[in-house]
């Protein structure tokens, strides 16, 4: 079939397998680039490790350190008819190219919210890898199955206390128009605390505690958001700041079930980029594009895989890691500058529909957009008719 894009909202609702490898390859070149990178893990356990920050998480403990990584996710698989998922592609891009540079990878495609999920990663790492010396959790997922109880819970994107309006970009028509949030009921809250939360963070680290598979002195690590006053009353004072709040709940509970193991358990604060999670959130469309256009100008801008890296290198095995005053791994400290947000917040009323292109790179955004689905590589023929169709082992 021949694969074009087809965007539907802030989603993509196919993927080209050839351009999604090609993004694969591309953030492996880049980790081998900036090798050596000195003692780091040996084998990892990803759970979320197709797309985003999970996966630049696995490519920078694979390629850059030589580690043996275990991948949970759960994605669509292709047939002959449909494309599968962008995240689908990615991992079997990564591994086939674990696998040419004779590196150990296996992944799982399940729901990792589930009690099998953790069952089959202790049976994967008894048998291939003895234990874990870091696990990565890195799910994002609007919503969560119970696995004790079966209940479906779904998260909302609402602020707390009073209805929030603000200009939002609708990247559909590229109209530019206040939007409204309603406010969260105590029930949407405590939803949003459960899929988004730490629960299942620590669930899985006690699985892996009470099954003796992970390494003395291991670390974990959970990912997170926090931003500035623009994007604080949706994602600060809203539901996805409780979440937030409970994975740094987490983050102590965990640290201190494996006190007797040496271990650590950290989150870590990452930038604002384009995924498939953030394009889903109102006014982060525009606030990204214009947060490109600013770093892109100072020479700071990152990648999810620039992150990573800086991540695994200045945090999770740096002598003095960048730490703030909860613990937490400020891998944002580029964007959270005084003079790129003081940037970003003069350029903010200042958005029309007319400059929009002119003041904001929402044209960076948009090609990151499309990227994250495998279109607009300039080295892939999207005329070409190819089989949707890829080599597996999962």
């Amino acid at each position: 079939m021949i694969i074009k894009p087809k965007v539907r909202g802030f989603i993509c609702t196919n993927a080209h397998p050839e351009g999604c490898a090609a993004n694969v390859r591309e953030q492996i070149e880049y980790i081998k680039s900036q090798a050596p990178l000195g003692e780091g893990p040996k084998n990892v356990l990803i759970v979320g490790a197709s797309t985003g920050y999970g996966l630049a998480s696995r490519i920078t403990a694979a390629f850059g350190y030589g580690a043996k990584t275990l991948g949970f996710f759960f994605e669509k698989p292709a047939s002959e008819k449909r494309t599968g998922s962008a995240g689908f592609y990615n991992s079997a891009a990564f591994e086939a190219e674990a696998s040419a540079a004779n590196l150990y990878a296996k992944s799982i495609n399940g729901d990792a919210f589930s009690n099998e999920a953790k069952r089959q990663a202790i049976e994967i790492i008894k048998q291939d890898l003895g234990k874990v010396d870091l696990v990565i959790y890195s799910l994002a997922s609007p919503r969560r199955i119970d696995p004790e109880t079966g209940e479906t819970f779904s998260s909302a994107l609402k602020p707390i206390g009073q209805s929030y309006t603000e200009k939002n970009l609708n990247t559909d028509t590229l109209k530019i128009a206040d939007m409204t949030v309603e406010t969260a009921s105590d029930e949407e809250i405590a939803n949003t605390v459960k899929v988004m939360g730490g629960e299942d963070w620590e669930l899985w680290i006690d699985a892996l505690k009470q099954a003796d598979v992970l390494e003395q002195n291991c670390k974990t690590v959970a990912y997170t958001y926090i931003g500035d006053k623009l994007t604080w009353p949706i994602y600060g004072k809203a539901t996805i700041g409780k979440a937030k709040e409970d994975l740094d709940r987490a983050a102590n509970e965990i640290n201190q079930s494996l006190s007797d193991l040496g271990g650590q358990a950290n989150v870590a604060v990452l930038k604002a980029l384009v995924t498939q999670s953030s394009s889903a959130i109102p006014i982060m469309p525009l606030y990204i594009s214009i947060l490109y256009k600013v770093m892109k100008e100072e020479g700071s801008h990152e990648g999810c895989i620039e992150q990573l890296h800086r991540l695994y290198t200045e945090g999770l095995y740096s002598e003095a890691p960048r730490l703030d005053d909860i613990n937490r791994f400020r891998m944002d400290n580029r964007e959270l500058t005084e003079a790129v947000q003081s940037k970003v917040e003069a350029i903010w009323p200042q958005v029309t529909e007319e400059n929009l292109f002119e003041l904001t790179d929402y044209k960076g955004y948009n090609a990151e957009f499309l990227k994250l689905f495998g279109f607009g590589n300039s080295d892939i023929d999207y005329d070409q008719d190819i089989s949707p169709l890829v080599d597996v082992k999962f």
